[in-house]
């Protein structure tokens, strides 16, 4: 029996159940069979490569495997097992592009979701898949990017019936009563394949009868004055027919738009099902519960960060990497100090409890700015400490909603984008995904991104060379040893000329031996993983090093 397991890395679901506005702040938890059936559809044509056709997708076929994998979920209503959930929302106002005495009209818009801070959502079909379904839901799971709203990364899997657990949220018999502790929902799920189609039969059918078909005479020949009425009357029975969809999987691949032409207002081949669901599942804990005590410590935090115009060209150049990982780091530990005023964080400020510099594997907190995008301007920050970030250290992170640039026009929204381990992040959804794994992937070759600036005055040979200081660099922060180290000339080199653009100076702190920055290809024996950060400012984004691509 097939059981999929949703783990949403983001921490957060975002999803309306079908017929409600977004502002009415409704959650759909747990997420729909409808909703579910639709994104492993989704996740065939956009991932697998399936035929799709883009004017009309509803006409799109699937190949038969998943013809009859989408029909056998379908037949059934799945049950769930559901983590510990908070109903959470934000506010915004929305500018409509509307003006009056020359200040521009907004509108108050909401956005709801469900704040799941660790568990796991597990979904289970009972029904038996042959080998080739089976092997065919195994991709779509594992292709699987988000659920709902773009914002809910999703890291599905298939397990097996054994680690499945209990459930506490099924279909309501018609005989049961209210139970204490237990509430109704209403999701919306399908109707099985033979359902639909008797029930398309009998609407056509109805439809048609008005609109029979003309029979001419026998051998009498077409004229201009018999065709016009003819031609009327099957495009009307042709309009009839067009509200009502071949069969299951073409209820499933239509579109609002499509909807919205026929008049639906709840898509055909749907139904309303009651589940049985417990009366907490979405219920806020008490005032006095630290959130911070549920969070597990996490060596990766990945936070966005947007203009107020929503311009992108309005963000830093990645040439501020330094300043704008300086004053991301500042605003960090003065949130951390009015979170915990009494806990020292070793981790954030770099800093024993005397206020000493840390010596030793660089354990502590990097800056890392990123452009995932590639338009040359900074769109995420990374903050990484190999020693992990502990729950407080998180929450100053999530508490700092806003940084700013020098020359900016009003303060950059900072926003949590994901948190954990490597192997999450390099799950998340295309296209920052794949960007990212640049910075946190694995390989033999890595090409500096921002320029690497000696933190020691560089001699010509020896322990105090350039190469000598990069290889004394990575065995400080327990790296292997390089095969080579090589030095791009910014003469011939691209990469290596658009360095000379960085700010190299911090504001606070030593100043480096020498204002010079350069460019190396490291090559290792074995494949390396990352981040790699090197040199003067590192923890502040200088240094950092990229896996090697074509380009590079």
């Amino acid at each position: 029996m097939p059981t999929l397991v949703l783990r949403f890395p983001g921490r957060r679901y975002h999803a309306t159940p079908w017929g409600h506005h977004v502002n009415e702040g409704l959650i759909e938890w747990p997420p729909s069979p409808w909703r579910l059936l639709r994104a492993l559809l989704s996740v065939g044509y956009t991932a697998l490569g399936w035929d799709a056709a883009l004017d009309e997708p509803w006409r799109s076929e699937p190949p038969p495997d998943a013809r009859s994998l989408i029909i056998k979920l379908a037949s059934v209503l799945p049950t769930y097992s559901l983590p510990p959930a908070t109903g959470a929302h934000s506010r915004h106002f929305m500018p409509v592009g509307k003006f009056k005495d020359a200040r521009e009209h907004t509108t108050l818009v909401f956005d709801t979701w469900a704040q799941i801070e660790r568990g796991e959502v597990r979904i289970r079909w009972d029904v038996s898949l042959t080998p080739e379904e089976a092997q065919l839901l195994e991709k779509l799971t594992a292709h699987l990017g988000y659920l709902g709203r773009s914002e809910s990364w999703v890291i599905a899997r298939l397990v097996d019936d054994a680690e499945v657990g209990a459930s506490d949220c099924r279909p309501c018999g018609d005989d049961e009563a209210l139970r204490p502790g237990w509430e109704q929902v209403s999701l919306l799920a399908t109707e099985p394949d033979e359902v639909v189609m008797s029930w398309r039969g009998r609407q056509i059918d109805a439809a048609l009868s008005a609109l029979p078909v003309i029979e001419l005479p026998n051998n009498k020949r077409l004229t201009s004055k018999d065709r016009k009425p003819t031609e009327t009357r099957e495009a009307a029975r042709k309009r009839a027919v067009a509200p009502y969809p071949a069969d299951l999987i073409a209820c499933l691949q239509v579109d609002t738009t499509w909807l919205r032409e026929h008049g639906w207002s709840q898509p055909p081949g749907s139904r309303r099902v009651l589940y049985w669901r417990r009366a907490d599942a979405l219920r806020a804990p008490p005032v006095d519960a630290v959130a911070r005590t549920r969070l597990e410590p996490v060596p990766f935090v990945l936070l966005s960060l947007s203009s107020p115009s929503g311009n992108n060209h309005a963000l830093p150049t990645l040439t501020r990497s330094l300043p704008q990982g300086e004053r991301l780091h500042r605003q960090v530990v003065s949130s951390r100090l009015r979170i915990a005023p009494h806990e020292h964080s070793h981790v954030l400020t770099g800093c024993d409890a005397s206020g000493a510099a840390l010596r030793g594997a660089h354990g502590h907190a990097h800056v890392l700015s990123l452009d995932l995008d590639d338009d040359g301007h900074i769109d995420h920050l990374l903050v990484w400490a190999p020693d992990r970030m502990d729950a407080a250290d998180q929450q100053a992170l999530r508490a700092t909603r806003a940084t700013y640039t020098k020359g900016g026009v009003g303060d950059l929204r900072l926003a949590w984008s994901g948190a954990g381990v490597r192997d999450d992040l390099r799950r998340l959804a295309t296209p920052y995904g794949d960007a990212l794994l640049r910075t946190i992937g694995s390989s033999r070759t890595w090409v500096t991104a921002t320029p690497f600036v000696a933190p020691r005055y560089p001699k010509k040979r020896g322990a105090n060379s350039l190469e000598g200081q990069v290889r004394a660099e990575l065995a400080s922060r327990g790296l292997p040893e390089p095969e080579s180290v090589h030095w791009l000339d910014p003469r011939h080199d691209e990469r290596a000329r658009r360095l000379r653009h960085h700010i190299r100076m911090r504001r606070a702190g030593a100043a480096p031996p020498v204002d010079a920055g350069h460019a190396f290809r490291l090559t290792f024996a074995e494949p390396v993983s990352g981040p790699i950060c090197l040199g003067y400012a590192s923890h502040f984004g200088l240094g950092r090093f990229e896996c090697a691509t074509a380009a590079a």
